[in-house]
Parts: C-alpha cells; sequence; structure tokens
C-alpha cells in the first residue's frame, strides 16, 4: 500500500469515528464502513477475488473450508479458575497417557509404595500454554495434536477471550493491563498445576503473560520454572512497530485508532453487523497479518480468521492499549538459569523478529529460532518447526525423555488427533 493510500485510509477512518461519535452509529453500514477502510490494505486483492467470484459462492467456500480438518476440536479436563477480580479463568489438562503395568511392574511398584509408607509420587511437569491477542487456546491445536500424551500440559483462554469470562475489572471501567495477566496467570498454575515443575510457552500477549508473571511472582520462577518457551513476542517498545505501513501512514495510524478503536467498542453490536458484512476485507486483513507465506493452507487460513472473528471488537478495544504501555524488558533475566526458546517468523508484521533478538541479547544463552516466510501465527503456519523445537526444548529441560519425542514433531498426517 502506498504512503498516499495510507493516509487515505487514515483520514477515512478518522472521519468515520467522527461520524460514529455525531449520528450515534444509527446504521451498521456506518460500522462496516470504519471496519471496511481499516482493512484497506488487503482490499486490492479481494476486489480480484470479486471479479470471478460470486459472494454467495465465497460464503459457500468459507463454509467448506469450517468443515476441512477439526482444528481446533481437541479437548482436555475442563477447569476454571478465578482470578484476583473475579474473574473465571477457563483451561483445559491434557493428562500423560501411563501405560498399563505388568503383573510384575504392578508387584514392584506395590512393593515400592509400602516402602515408601504411603508417601504419593513426585508432581509431573506440566506444560503450560499461553496465547495471543484476539485468539485462544485452539490456536495451539497443532501442537496440541503431537505432544498429547507424551507431557501434561494446560491450555487456558485469557480473559474476555475463549471460554472465559469477561473481565471483571473491565466491567467496572478498570483498563486491562499486562500485570493482570500475569496474575491470571498464576491463578491457572494455581488451579491446574499447584505443585511439580512447569514449562512456560507463549505466544504474543501470552508470551508477555509469562513476562508480567516472572516480574511478580520471581520466586515461582525460580523455585518451579523448568523451561521457557516465547513465541513471536516482545518485551517492549510495541508502539514503534509500523505494521508494514508507511512511516507518515502509520504515525497517523497510532494517533487515530485508539480512539477510532474506543468509539467502535462502544457500538459493539452494530459494528458485528458491519464486520459480519465486510468478511472478505476482514479475510484479507487477517491473512496479510497472520502469515507470511503465499501458499498457506485455506483450511488453515480461514481457522485463523474463525479465532480472531470470534473475539468481540470491545475486547479488541479493550486490551489494545496495554501493549503500547507494555514494557517487561526488566523481568527477562529471571528467565536466565533456565533453558530458553525464542522464535519468531522473519515476515511477522506484528511483532517483528527484531524484537525476539531483543530479548536473545537479554538472554544470550536462549535457543533464537527465526523462521523464513512466517508471519505471526507461526504456530500454524509452520507447525511442524514450531512443535520440533518445542520437543527439542523438553528434552533439553529434561522434561520428557528423548525417545518419547521421536516422530511426534509433525503434525501433517495427524491434524485431529
Amino acid at each position: 500500500m502506498s504512503e498516499s493510500s495510507a493516509e487515505a485510509v487514515v483520514a477515512a477512518t478518522a472521519n468515520a469515528a467522527g461520524a460514529a461519535g455525531a449520528a450515534g452509529w444509527r446504521r451498521a453500514g456506518i460500522a462496516g464502513a470504519a471496519i471496511g477502510v481499516l482493512a484497506a490494505g488487503a482490499a486490492a486483492g479481494v476486489a480480484v477475488e470479486r471479479l470471478t467470484v460470486g459472494r454467495g459462492m465465497r460464503k459457500k467456500a468459507r463454509l467448506a473450508l469450517d468443515a476441512t480438518g477439526p482444528y481446533g476440536s481437541l479437548r482436555g479436563t475442563p477447569g476454571r479458575a478465578v482470578a484476583d477480580d473475579g474473574t473465571e479463568l477457563y483451561y483445559e489438562v491434557d493428562e500423560v497417557e501411563v501405560a498399563p503395568a505388568t503383573p510384575d511392574e504392578s508387584a514392584s511398584s506395590g512393593t515400592r509404595r509400602r516402602r515408601l509408607f504411603g508417601r504419593k509420587a513426585p508432581a509431573p511437569v506440566t506444560v503450560v500454554f499461553s496465547h495471543g491477542y484476539c485468539l485462544g487456546q485452539d490456536s495451539w491445536h497443532f501442537q496440541r495434536a503431537a505432544l498429547r500424551g507424551l507431557v501434561r500440559a494446560v491450555y487456558w483462554d485469557q480473559r474476555s477471550h475463549g471460554r472465559s469470562g469477561r473481565g471483571r475489572s473491565q466491567a467496572d471501567g478498570v483498563p486491562v493491563g499486562i500485570d493482570q495477566l500475569g496474575r491470571d496467570l498464576k491463578a491457572v498454575i494455581d488451579a491446574a498445576a499447584p505443585e511439580g515443575p512447569l514449562v512456560l510457552a507463549g505466544h504474543s500477549m501470552g508470551g508477555m503473560t509469562m513476562m508480567a508473571l516472572a516480574d511478580q511472582y520471581p520466586a515461582l520462577i525460580r523455585d518451579r520454572v523448568a523451561a521457557v518457551a516465547l513465541i513471536g513476542t516482545s518485551s517492549g517498545k510495541l508502539g514503534e512497530v509500523n505494521f508494514g505501513l508507511p512511516t507518515a501512514g502509520v504515525n497517523a495510524v497510532r494517533r487515530v485508532l485508539p480512539g477510532v478503536l474506543k468509539a467502535l467498542g462502544s457500538q459493539a453490536e452494530l459494528v458485528e453487523k458491519g464486520r459480519r458484512a465486510t468478511a472478505d476485507l476482514f479475510a484479507g486483513l487477517i491473512k496479510r497479518y497472520s502469515f507470511g507465506s503465499r501458499d498457506v493452507d485455506p483450511a488453515v487460513a480461514r481457522f485463523a480468521e474463525r479465532l480472531i472473528e470470534a473475539t468481540p471488537i470491545d475486547v479488541v478495544a479493550e486490551f489494545y492499549p496495554a501493549f503500547t504501555e507494555h514494557d517487561k524488558s526488566g523481568a527477562l533475566p529471571g528467565f536466565r538459569d533456565v533453558p530458553v526458546l525464542i522464535l519468531a517468523g522473519d515476515k511477522d508484521l506484528v511483532t517483528p523478529s527484531s524484537h525476539s533478538e531483543a530479548i536473545a541479547d537479554v538472554l544470550p544463552d536462549a535457543e533464537l529460532v527465526i523462521v523464513p516466510d512466517a508471519g505471526h501465527l507461526v504456530m500454524l503456519e509452520h507447525p511442524e518447526t514450531v512443535t520440533d523445537r518445542l520437543a527439542d526444548l523438553l528434552v533439553r529441560s529434561g522434561t520428557v525423555p528423548a525417545a518419547n519425542v521421536g516422530g511426534h514433531g509433525s503434525t501433517a498426517q495427524q491434524p485431529g488427533r
């Protein structure tokens, strides 16, 4: 998109926001227009598609893609944690599959239990997966499919996302911040993994959540965390990201976007109608900012759309300011004494790979992996690479034996396992 077109988008967006305030968002069409101009960067590609494919056909294609592969269908044992403000946080646990003991093993273990005089076995290692902004626990689908049964894992939905409740503090007008998310993660750990070693894995906002946990609960990191995976995330300076736009355009976007999002969030019902009416533009925008390669599996791209579409516009508006304020570089040294994986896509426009490199500068012993031809949703776009490096991290940290991981680095043949 050229600088002049970017400026036009900004102007149109600002005008739409102003019109919304003056007219009270009387018609869904106005909301749709505001959303549409935000998606203008993808409009050219969509316009070409419109020349050859009718709206009805595109709708049928989306429905067909929704039925292709059970992405996001994996479920575990459900549970709920309660945050410090009373918000209910939904999580699921995948337990380790234990092979039935042979008679000889049963006898041996029985003798051992008698020798231990009733003392219980040590708690297993638990891998806790934290998802990113506008996503949910199902964004880890491929990694979950590959690692299922090999390690105890907890997948949770951040407040106001997925199956978790809307943030109670936010309902009272309290801005959401990354520190709050760190406390939420602590509540989930207390409920789902109160004992035993932990491996923390986070994507984007999920990685920031882990940094906030380390900042507020350094003893927990020191005493229980065995390894850390930071995927497509940032320790700060997100206000400097240009999202692939020209400098003049991105500066103008920064000036008006908070106000636009606030206006959109205040009229959520109408905006959601407009959002559905401009689904094609949204699809193009989501693809541009989620993936780096052109040949992404259409079913995976549609899966990403569904995850993002499920996040209400008022939640999108609610969380956005927290990222410009986010700065947890001072918390990173808390991870220095454990194996760390830092991974990012080389074409990530949301949290550029330079932010991962900055984290690696603070954690020089960490493994830094920059995945070629990958965007922000690298764990969906290149699942084999991400799963392989996570599996290696688990082996390096002693979480699972190397023999158990073999053959689980690829999810290509088992999308719904």
